[in-house]
């Protein structure tokens, strides 16, 4: 069974945006400005600081050095414990290993795909020093809970908001809760700078300062160093493409959560698909991916690959599953449930602001089809 040929779609699981708008600012980097921390970084830097809720922002290379400079800036030690999802993209975990720190995993709640506070607070020991939540697919995490916990325990949290551009928490921007916030700027992302790039927000200038000398080889001036830093900097020319894309973010948040919506709507119906969670008077999500948990998940991916619709799984395994992982660290299968579970049930459907209501409804009448065939 299925389609025609002339009924044949090609739709993308995504859409990254760059236009003449886009074009022009790289150009005009490239022509007018340094290539490398140039005018046109700081300004990024005092735009995202602003539109987060910060006082200060620094830009890195990409998410992962982001996370990893945060926590150097912020003191980790030899001996720490970070506590962190054990369902998210391996970098979350790399990071902590790239600063000298162990990552320590606690399973997540199936519902809303992200860590629970209280299987962090089973992990909590004497060398634990951070809580590093992902506000995975751009839902956030239960800050609440979790800011009590590292109070309670004097830890400092490091919010992995990598996915999470405008996303909220109880009227706070995801970035802006914890004593660091961190983001990508990855072509996937919300909003990109057509390549790699990241983002440190915080509101404690120390952390901020030793942040920008960490990422910048650690120079006091141009050949004089006091720390050892990385060649972690962001090009002049991503960061005005990042400019342009950051006054664009809000509208585009809001068209995902209408997408969203839509096929709520259109699959609220099919018992053998699980939704993801909707934001509600605390929580304002900005579904940097729809995903969906489906039973016998492989075949219904085939199925729409089949028939033209991009799909993803984000992601098949959890980051203790991994190979790398078991090989360091010794983890065995079944030690992380319902991360487990969610790994073999996840999958993402297209979604992006230019994604068309006639698309989201063939994307969902395929799911339907796929089903009565069962």
């Amino acid at each position: 069974m299925g389609l025609s040929s002339q009924n044949q779609r090609n739709i993308p699981l995504g859409h990254p945006v760059f236009d003449d708008e886009m074009e022009a600012a790289a150009i005009k980097a490239f022509r007018c400005d340094r290539f490398v921390m140039g005018e046109e970084v700081r300004k990024f830097e005092e735009e995202f600081a602003c539109y987060v809720g910060t006082k200060y922002a620094v830009s890195t290379s990409s998410g992962t050095n982001a996370l990893q400079i945060a926590l150097l800036a912020l003191g980790i030690s030899k001996s720490a414990r970070v506590i962190t999802s054990a369902f998210s993209f391996v970098a979350s975990a790399n990071a902590v290993l790239h600063a000298g720190g162990k990552p320590v995993f606690a399973d997540i709640d199936a519902e809303t795909f992200n860590v629970l506070p209280g299987k962090m607070r089973h992990k909590i020991t004497k060398n634990t020093e951070f809580l590093l939540p992902v506000h995975l697919y751009g839902y956030p995490c239960n800050m609440s809970e979790i800011m009590a916990l590292a109070e309670d325990n004097d830890l400092k949290v490091v919010e992995d908001a990598c996915q999470a551009h405008g996303a909220e928490y109880r009227g706070q921007k995801a970035g802006a809760i914890g004593v660091v916030g961190c983001f990508s700027f990855y072509p996937s992302k919300n909003m990109t700078v057509c390549g790699d790039g990241g983002m440190i927000t915080t509101n404690d200038e120390d952390v901020a300062k030793l942040a920008a000398k960490l990422r910048n080889c650690g120079r006091k001036s141009q050949y004089e160093h006091d720390i050892v830093g990385y060649t972690s900097r962001l090009n002049t020319a991503n960061a005005a493409i990042g400019r342009v894309q950051l006054k664009r973010l809000d509208a585009w948040n809001k068209k995902r959560v209408q997408v969203a919506s839509l096929y709520d709507k259109l699959l609220s119906d099919v018992p053998e698909v699980c939704i993801p969670p909707k934001g509600d008077v605390d929580v304002k999500p900005v579904y940097h991916l729809y995903v969906i948990r489906a039973k016998r998940r492989d075949a219904l991916r085939a199925w729409l690959e089949k028939n033209g619709v991009g799909v993803g799984v984000h992601y098949p395994m959890p980051i203790p599953s991994q190979p790398v992982y078991k090989r360091l660290f010794g983890f065995e299968d079944g030690e992380y449930p319902v991360s487990e579970q969610v790994s073999r049930e996840c999958l993402s459907l297209p979604i992006y602001p230019s994604l068309s209501e006639d698309s989201i409804t063939y994307v969902c009448e395929r799911i339907n089809e796929f089903y009565s065939m069962q």
